[in-house]
């Protein structure tokens, strides 16, 4: 990534998001419930030269209302 001229800084701009209020329209609430879990395990226990192996089983639930 290359650095930024002052010159190409200077056209830049920037510009303000409208309040919370102005977003919501008559109370519409819009909101998501997002659950995630992560599982794995392994087990390598008084065994010479042996290998551990673990695949981990991922769960993303999202509602959304």
């Amino acid at each position: 990534m290359r650095e930024l001229s002052f010159a190409e800084l200077d056209t830049e701009r920037t510009e303000l998001l409208p309040t919370r209020e102005t977003l919501t329209y008559g109370g519409n609430f819009n909101w998501a419930n997002i659950v995630a879990t992560n599982s794995s395990m392994a087990l390598n226990a008084a065994s010479l030269y042996a290998v551990a192996n673990s695949a981990a089983q991922q769960t993303i639930l999202v509602s959304q209302g």
